[in-house]
């Protein structure tokens, strides 16, 4: 199985301001549900016999991002599918399991965070919310072999599986801040400029590590992007594993517009480069805006005495240090020490806090919260259970 992710429908609405901090909305996974499966073994796709444990290996790949509706500075999300491997998948295969009334089956879970984030960022083209989340569930969710019910654990509650896959939807979604990955590169929504392919994918293949996304044209206007990955382990807390598009979108090689939305009414939060950055800063994380401790000096995260790091740079591009030495992103996760390579950061302002960003997302996890000597791991992006922000502190 291959997961593909297509961000589109970005048409008919305005994008004026700067990039909405999808990351602002947090505890987005306070509801944790282990799948007991190893991300270390073969990925989805890469298998050479067949596998008999379907629960720990998705058996056909999926991710998508479409409608034109939504917040008028961030694509918005189509939905998330598996195929097999060659671009063709299956649909509606679980008929008994077509869930309805997701709203509300999401908020008797306990994820009314992740139904308020669907909300703006996983709207219906029409309006109708609730058939759209209905027909993604249905049609794509119902196929993935980790989320049957049996793979779930013991008592869980009917329908569990739908809530565990809309907030991997969402969690990946945020892990990929196409708009911002693209204005970072001077590409924004007009009425007039034309690109071509080739800077679209350019531009999006540096920002998110090296991987090239398919492009999607409507009458010679980008309105689709789709993000493909391998699945290392289950859907519900695997690992989504980037690779390159196997198959070009739609778009011509060069004229393409990239036009602004028009006639939506959104919030707005200020989310920009602020003007000047400390050079001698403790990093704080937050968590639903408070602070839990925050960063030690070898790049963990912790609730002891928070460590001091120096930057070298603009709030556009700079570099971290630490005691231990320097710090960088390798793997997927924060490091400082001798043997670290520096890793290029930047920063955005969100209301009064100075965020830290790699790879142009604010996204941050770990596997647990610490607390007393506990420490853990920083990983970029959202994948892991407990997702926060990391806040640049001068002192």
């Amino acid at each position: 199985m291959r997961s593909v992710v297509l961000l589109a429908s970005f048409v008919s609405i305005a994008l004026a301001s700067p990039f909405l901090g999808q990351t602002d909305i947090l505890g987005l996974f306070q509801r944790s549900v282990s799948s007991g499966c190893s991300t270390i073994g073969t990925a989805s796709c890469h298998n050479t016999s067949a596998v008999s444990n379907l629960c720990c290996f998705e058996a056909p790949g999926f991710w998508d991002t479409s409608p034109s509706t939504g917040p008028a500075n961030s694509w918005t999300i189509h939905g998330l599918w598996p195929d097999h491997c060659d671009t063709t998948f299956s649909s509606d295969c679980d008929p008994s399991r077509a869930y309805t009334n997701i709203a509300s089956l999401l908020t008797a879970n306990g994820a009314s965070d992740t139904l308020a984030f669907m909300q703006t960022y996983w709207v219906d083209i029409n309006g109708d919310n609730e058939n759209f989340w209905e027909h993604e569930w249905s049609k794509h969710g119902t196929c993935m072999s980790t989320l049957e019910p049996v793979c779930l654990p013991s008592g869980s509650p009917t329908g569990l599986e739908a809530v565990l896959f809309f907030q991997t939807v969402v969690r990946l979604f945020q892990s990929l801040p196409t708009y911002t990955w693209l204005a970072n590169a001077g590409i924004t929504p007009s009425t007039s400029a034309t690109h071509t392919l080739s800077t679209l994918t350019s531009a999006l293949k540096t920002a998110s590590g090296g991987f090239t996304p398919a492009l999607d044209c409507t009458s010679g206007a980008l309105n689709g992007i789709s993000w493909y990955f391998n699945l290392e382990g289950s859907v519900i807390d695997g690992t989504f594993v980037a690779i390159n598009a196997p198959v070009a979108g739609s778009c011509p090689s060069s004229g393409i517009k990239y036009p602004p939305k028009s006639g939506s009414t959104v919030r707005l939060i200020d989310f920009t480069a602020p003007a000047s950055l400390p050079t001698k800063a403790t990093i704080k994380a937050l968590r639903s805006g408070s602070a839990v401790g925050g960063l030690l000096s070898a790049g963990t995260w912790s609730t002891q005495t928070l460590a001091t790091f120096t930057i070298s740079g603009t709030s556009s591009s700079f570099t971290m240090t630490s005691s231990k030495g320097n710090c960088g992103v390798s793997g997927g996760h924060l490091a400082c020490g001798s043997g670290v390579s520096l890793t290029s950061f930047s920063a955005v302002s969100s209301g009064s806090n100075i965020l830290l960003a790699s790879g142009g997302s604010t996204s941050f996890s770990s596997d647990g919260v610490p607390s007393g000597t506990t420490v853990y791991t920083v990983y970029t992006g959202s994948g892991h259970a407990d997702g926060y922000t990391l806040s640049i502190v001068g002192s």
